[in-house]
């Protein structure tokens, strides 16, 4: 007897029409809210209301999206989803004055129905938002749309499920409890309270026929593959939704996300956070932000190179070599502040009182003088303004063998500054235990990064002064 091949089942991404909606009853009052403005001052439409709607119709979808407004969850509280319209829409604001400088799309005499359409624009989004939710809350709280939940497995993974699923009163989901066959002799083990334990598989398998039960998780962990497989075979003579929850925690995840390949499901465990919109959006930040520091600073720059050259005998600029977005070697260019400028292959770090530093260079050096040609190597575009600071090649090697994680720290191009400097790890790191605390720091800027994130860490090196008590 012949066996049949497997038959491959592609996965296909769920859709929801929901955020899609959103994002044009949005646009829809943008553009009434701009026509009733203009009607009720007299003033007549021209091509550049016609690019003004365009700009801000756009502009908020795409900060909209940038904050994850449109991600529909139920779980999202009203406060917050409010807190999102308004961030997403002065951001709109400040990108019309910016455009409005340069090409003057509002009338100096009709600003004050800028200003009116300003003000509506968000009240008016905001209402319909929050009627809208408010109107699904009350079906729920009334018996409507409402799903009863159970999750298989007596596992952390689990228990953090069923916090995050149930930490709104208004998320319209039933708990009927955890059910798991495995039995505990130490009740402390369980990661819930025990009265959430509704009971075995079997009884599970009964309220599912029964119709009890319209959404099962089971967060069984990967390795129990024929635990899981069984139950969802029990399951299957029945009409409850069943959704594995697959235990990924259990890796080191870096910006892991969740795609698929023409139906097959990938699911990322170390990735950059800069592809697409992202990269491109980090890109244009870094060119414009570059640009502007270049040219505020270009008279600084030629009175310090003037200094080093009058002070020590040797070249202005120090090139080193550091490693980059994936590992690539990449060249770095600082003001020289050392006696010697050769790039060894053996770095020796500054120390205090280190006798290499001139003069110039240590003032240098301590306020962070030396690091600004760097601003040349983002314009290049080898780095980047917000990043994990490129450490020497060797001490890269050194480092890799003796840090967990160390080179992931290349999944992003190095920056000037960083999560780690504006967190305490600036300037020499003489222990392992600091040079592990700063691969913490930049991990955890590649996991939680966002535009917001890179502009809160500049502000915070500006507020905190470039002067480091480690620098020298």
């Amino acid at each position: 007897m012949v066996s049949s091949p497997q038959t491959f089942r592609s996965i296909r991404p769920q859709s929801n029409k929901l955020p899609v909606l959103a994002r044009f009853l949005d646009a829809i009052v943008i553009g009434l809210t701009l026509l009733s403005v203009l009607d009720m001052t007299a003033v007549e439409w021209d091509h550049k209301h016609t690019w003004w709607l365009l700009i801000s119709v756009v502009g908020f979808g795409l900060f909209a999206s940038f904050n994850e407004l449109y991600r529909g969850s139920r779980a999202m509280s009203t406060l917050t989803e409010v807190r999102l319209i308004a961030i997403s829409w002065v951001c709109v604001l400040l990108v019309l004055m910016c455009v409005n400088e340069a090409y003057l799309l509002i009338d100096p005499i009709y600003k004050q129905y800028f200003w009116v359409w300003s003000l509506a624009v968000p009240i008016e989004i905001i209402s319909w938002h929050v009627i809208v939710r408010k109107v699904a809350d009350l079906a729920r709280k009334m018996g409507k749309n409402q799903h009863r939940v159970a999750i298989v497995g007596a596992t952390r993974l689990g228990a953090e499920l069923e916090k995050i699923l149930f930490e709104e009163e208004t998320t319209g989901t039933d708990f009927l409890g955890f059910f798991d066959d495995r039995q505990r002799l130490d009740e402390s083990r369980y990661p819930f309270d025990l009265t959430k334990l509704a009971g075995d598989i079997d009884q599970l398998v009964k309220l599912a026929k029964e119709g009890s039960v319209d959404i099962v998780y089971i967060t069984l962990p990967l390795r129990e593959e024929l635990r899981i497989n069984n139950v969802v075979q029990q399951l299957s003579d029945s009409t409850v939704s069943v959704h594995y929850v697959p235990d990924l925690f259990m890796f080191d995840l870096l910006n892991s996300s969740l795609n698929n390949i023409k139906g097959i499901p990938i699911i990322s465990i170390h990735d950059t956070p800069f592809y697409g919109v992202d990269g491109v959006m980090k890109r244009i930040f870094d060119i414009l932000f570059s640009s502007a520091i270049l040219t505020i600073i270009s008279v600084p720059l030629l009175i310090i190179a003037i200094s080093i050259r009058l002070t020590s005998p040797g070249p202005v600029l120090f090139k080193q070599r550091r490693y980059g977005f994936r590992g690539e070697k990449i060249i770095v260019w600082k003001f020289r502040s050392m006696t010697v400028w050769e790039d060894a292959e053996n770095v020796v770090q500054a120390k205090r009182h280190d006798p290499r530093v001139t003069k110039l260079g240590r003032f240098l050096r301590c306020t962070s003088l030396d690091e600004l040609p760097q601003f040349f190597n983002v314009l290049q575009g080898s780095m980047s303004v917000v990043g994990p600071r490129p450490h020497a090649v060797a001490h890269n090697e050194f480092y890799r063998g003796q840090v967990k994680g160390y080179m992931l720290r290349h999944k992003v191009k190095p920056g000037i500054t960083g999560w780690a400097q504006v967190n305490g790890y600036r300037g020499e790191t003489d222990t392992l235990a600091k040079m592990e605390g700063r691969v913490q720091c930049d991990l955890n800027y590649i996991r939680n990064w966002s535009l917001w994130l890179d502009i809160k860490i500049i502000f915070l090196t500006i507020i905190k002064g470039f002067i480091g008590a480690k620098a020298y």
